[in-house]
């Protein structure tokens, strides 16, 4: 039976733009259905978005910090800038100039509809129907709102509307810990709101170990940001101009504006999967270790399988899933066998990869932890960075189990972790590796001396290198 193409595409978040771009490089017919913007939410309405944001902000708290350390006599510097015109200028700039270039041999079908299967290789769009040899499902996920009662009559925020503000609100109350939650509290902190973060758990970013979580409360804590952890919402409320929120510990607090970042859920309501013979459930859809759905022409990478909720995790998967869908028996790629880092791109930023310290005790895994703080290295200190640490859970002969680090660089330190723990190379080759100096990533060389010195401790090899020298 001919196909009006060989791959859809359906949603262009990064697991959808990953399938559609490299597909139609590789010479394939590419049909590509995205009912609101290119890009998808991380584009939009994410982690692009967020981060400009936090970079804003990271700009002013710079120069508010020099003006009360240097000019204390001087009026502070007004604020030069629209931080939502100038992301709203940012996003349209990488849309029409970057993005757009991108789907240059892709059939892309832009704010049609969205797109709803008739049978497993037939997707109906508004009023149309495409075929196609093979369908990638990548859909994403969307905001969780939690039912809280009263919450419906408010006018929350979400991340989804979160950068339509025209302005930043004198107050701002957050339910939820999470990455969105911390990220947006330290930018909008830093921008002139007074934030309040209310959390369900005992303490921050809640899938981390406590200890980072508590080291980010601390930051928060001396920036202005109050942080309540362990509290339930009992009911929301508008009173005046005011929103209220009640906790289940007999607390009232009042904001301006109100932002949910409790988590992610999906909605596959529009997409029939039924009718594709596509299994699926609250967790998303159902996927095998190759990213194929319970019909063997249709794959489903990124967030829709609710595996790993990350758009890098999601760009990763739209390739694998690509590459399974070309490749002959019995070449595989199992999207689970490669590691995903995560980073909270706050100030400092906070990064794992591996198992957590916690995973490890659960597992009755035998560890030790090797660790370098900030406070002792001299580049760190001189450049006022002394904050954090690179801690490695590793065993006695160097097998790496998981990274936590917490301080400047950590979003792009972790990466050498991660390719490490991919590869499954012990400590031994990073202390091999030379790093550059002063750099903060020389803190991973240390983290690796430390283990090896640790070894040096036993009495027979300290006897070994004395008799061979």
């Amino acid at each position: 039976m001919p196909y009006d193409y060989d791959a859809g595409v359906i949603g262009l978040g990064p697991a959808g733009m990953a399938v559609s771009v490299m597909a139609s490089n590789m010479g394939l017919r590419v049909l590509a259905v995205e009912h609101r913007a290119l890009g998808g939410e991380c584009m939009n309405v994410g982690c692009i978005p967020s981060k400009s944001l936090l970079q804003m902000a990271h700009v002013r708290h710079t120069f508010t910090r020099a003006s009360e350390f240097a000019l204390s006599n001087v009026a502070k510097l007004p604020d030069p800038i629209d931080p939502f015109q100038t992301l709203g200028r940012h996003i349209r700039f990488i849309n029409e100039r970057k993005t757009t270039k991108m789907f240059e041999k892709v059939d892309v079908k832009l704010g049609k509809g969205s797109a709803s299967f008739v049978n497993p290789h037939m997707i109906s769009v508004g009023d149309r129907r495409y075929t196609a040899k093979r369908f990638f499902i990548c859909t994403g996920t969307q905001p969780a709102v939690p039912p809280i009662p009263g919450l419906d009559s408010v006018d929350y925020l979400t991340n989804e509307t979160l950068f339509q503000l025209e302005s930043i609100p004198e107050s701002l109350l957050i339910i939820g810990g999470g990455f969105i939650g911390c990220e947006m509290a330290q930018a909008f902190s830093r921008l002139g709101s007074r934030v309040t973060i209310l959390h369900l758990d005992p303490h921050l970013l809640p899938h981390s170990d406590w200890d980072a979580g508590k080291m980010l409360e601390d930051v928060f804590t001396k920036e202005g940001i109050a942080v309540y952890n362990g509290r339930g919402i009992r009911h929301a409320a508008h009173e005046g101009n005011a929103i209220v929120l009640q906790t289940d510990h007999n607390e009232t607090f009042r904001g301006e504006r109100l932002l949910v970042a409790a988590g992610r859920q999906h909605d596959l309501s529009n997409l029939n999967l039924e009718d594709a013979g596509v299994e699926y459930s609250e967790g998303g859809i159902r996927v095998d270790s190759r990213l194929r759905t319970t019909h063997r022409s249709i794959y489903a990478p990124g967030d829709c399988n609710g595996a790993f909720l990350f758009s890098h995790a999601a760009m990763h998967q739209g390739m694998i899933a690509l590459m399974n869908a070309i490749v002959p028996w019995p070449i595989r790629f199992d999207y689970a066998k490669y590691v995903v880092p995560r980073t909270v791109f706050t100030d400092p930023p906070v990064a794992h990869v591996g198992w957590l310290e916690r995973e490890l005790k659960e597992s009755d895994v035998p560890y030790e932890v090797h660790e370098e703080k900030y406070e002792d290295y001299g580049a760190a200190i001189a450049e006022g960075l002394a904050i954090g640490s690179v801690r490695a859970y590793v065993s006695k002969a160097g097998r790496i189990y998981g990274v936590r680090i917490i301080g400047h660089g950590a979003c792009e330190m972790i990466n050498e972790w991660a390719l490490a723990i991919q590869n499954k190379m012990r400590l031994s080759r990073i202390m091999f590796l030379q790093h550059s100096f002063p750099s903060m990533s020389f803190l991973t060389k240390r983290v690796s001396e430390r283990w090896m010195m640790k070894r040096m401790e036993n009495p027979f090899l300290q006897s070994m290198v004395r008799w061979l020298y």
